[in-house]
């Protein structure tokens, strides 16, 4: 196959939620769907509830949360899927931020009864920043929930989105009979028996014909109709072209654990999902048909197998081919480095790749050359946008509770870091390591990781700091700069890259500090011009 014909037929998108919507199941019913797995509930292994196939790290089985990106790949109808499924708990946010940098498109996922919740609103608001194509899918129609209207309106009211429904729920919980596809014009019909892999179809051509009636039930039919004529009436028609600007978003019904409604979930967006994208880089715009190659690092993972000590960097292919044993610059060392072993993934099952193709997602063994947001090229000096660090929200002390573990501990934190679970900063007055986050629950990952992976201990400490702060003075050389490192010395820090951080410890501190230091700019995001 062509290297044209190979782009044209990947597909990478990310799932994105609030926890509990249901967006584990909805991959791995996709993976079903793909053949990646042989039967629903596959995951679930006979004895030992095993979480779903994309949840592998201990702690994440241990909570039933996601609290790392995973990356899958199936094939489907000729199609090369890429899921990077994203967790959903708020405290790992700054993962999935960092994971949408690598999508050219996004599933939102909606708890039919709980409706459009708080960290939905906060992934979606970051997916219009950057106009990424989104598809919502209602979920757990099976159970009692919003009226579909309200929800419709729910989605465009709270997520600021302009929907289009293109399957419409026939009932709902005790009432649920099924979908009527609006995009294919069938009916599937709901037997609830989740066992059964695919639901049946019955095509439905013209709703107005006595035959839905006789599927139907008179009551459900006429409903149908008139809920059909109103979504005519109301919403705009699907335009390709408007969901691929980010302007449209379609909307689907069904019930991912019940494996229902995913398949026309997925029959759409294979065919309406974008191809791999262009890409902006500081230098140029980067298109993905161009001969060289280049990727940039989104995800830095350590111990995937907790018996060797392995770290990958997730690269996305940007352009060009990525073949195994090349030598490729890596632009921020200016080095060449070649990889005699890049790996493709089907959750815990990796495997060697020959050569990957813009879109692919490609895991590259790594011994601490990378951090997120490197970028690889062919040669060319090209550093990709757009993964910053944002200010964290909480901030502790870090202790080594075991002093003959020393060295351990400051690695493993040194590799955590790295790979994005939370940023350091050390104190500039005494040299003292904070450890800062976007949620409490980091704090539990760390220790575990820490004693589990590296076998280092360790103590948090209470820190009152209310933001941290990226220093940007206009001069470095001019008296103010001067004078506000020496008053502020004790709330000065410098993160992993030695960029200066100011920790300010309340709201009131940090507009007095910028009104009396008018020539420094405080910015909460890593990443300034």
């Amino acid at each position: 196959m062509s290297f044209l014909s190979e782009i044209q037929r990947r597909r990478t998108f990310g799932i994105i939620s609030h926890p509990d919507a249901g967006k584990t199941t909805l991959t791995e019913k996709l993976l079903l769907f793909g053949g990646a797995i042989q039967e629903a509930g596959a995951v679930k292994s006979n004895k030992i509830k095993k979480g779903a196939t994309s949840d592998f790290m201990e702690i994440e089985r241990q909570r039933g949360i996601s609290v790392a990106t995973s990356v899958l790949a199936f094939e489907y109808n000729g199609i090369k899927i890429n899921i990077l499924d994203t967790p959903g708990h708020k405290d790992f946010a700054e993962d999935t931020f960092r994971t949408l940098t690598a999508v050219d498109s996004v599933i939102v996922v909606i708890d039919v009864a709980k409706g459009v919740e708080e960290q939905t609103e906060k992934l979606v608001e970051v997916c219009r920043m950057r106009n990424i194509p989104m598809i919502v899918f209602i979920n757990k129609l099976d159970r009692e929930g919003k009226d579909a209207f309200d929800l419709l309106d729910e989605v465009e009211q709270k997520l600021g989105l302009t929907v289009t429904p293109l399957s419409f729920p026939i009932g709902m919980g005790y009432d649920f009979k099924g979908i009527y596809n609006i995009w294919e014009k069938n009916v599937n019909l709901f037997s609830g028996d989740s066992r059964k892999d695919i639901e049946e179809t019955i095509e439905v051509s013209d709703l107005n014909s006595s035959e839905l009636n006789t599927l139907l039930g008179d009551i459900a039919a006429n409903q149908l109709r008139e809920d059909i004529e109103l979504t005519d009436g109301i919403y705009p028609s699907f335009d390709k072209d408007a969901y691929l600007n980010g302007d449209l978003q379609p909307v689907f019904f069904g019930s991912a654990l019940n494996n229902f409604g995913v398949r026309e979930l997925l029959d759409c967006f294979v065919d309406i999902a974008p191809k791999p994208r262009a890409k902006q880089s500081e230098e140029r715009l980067v298109k993905p048909d161009e001969n060289k190659f280049t990727g940039f690092v989104f995800k830095i993972h350590a111990n995937m197998d907790p018996n060797h000590r392995d770290r990958l960097a997730f690269i996305k292919i940007v352009s060009g081919e990525f073949k195994r044993n090349t030598p490729y610059l890596h632009v921020r060392n200016k080095k060449k480095l070649k990889f005699s072993s890049p790996n493709a993934f089907f959750a815990e099952k990796k495997q060697i790749v020959d050569i990957s193709y813009p879109g692919d997602i490609v895991g590259l063994h790594d011994t601490g050359n990378f951090k997120i947001g490197d970028t690889l090229t062919e040669g060319e000096i090209i550093n990709y946008k757009g993964i910053p660090s944002f200010s964290p929200e909480h901030f502790r002390y870090i202790n080594n509770a075991d002093p003959m573990k020393a060295k351990q501990l400051y690695k493993g934190i040194d590799q955590l870091m790295d790979e994005g679970v939370a940023q350091l900063f050390t104190l500039e007055m005494n040299g003292r390591k904070v450890i800062g986050t976007v949620g409490a629950l980091q704090y539990e990952v760390i220790q575990y990781r820490l004693e589990h992976e590296y076998g280092a201990k360790c103590t948090y400490e209470n820190l009152n700091v209310h933001k941290a702060c990226w220093v940007d003075p206009e001069d470095e050389k001019n008296t103010e700069f001067a004078e506000f490192k020496r008053v502020k010395q004790r709330y000065l820090a410098k993160d992993k890259s030695g960029q200066l951080v100011f920790l300010a410890d309340s709201v009131f501190s940090l507009q007095m500090t910028q009104q009396k230091y008018p020539s420094i700019t405080f910015h909460l995001t890593s990443e300034f011009e």
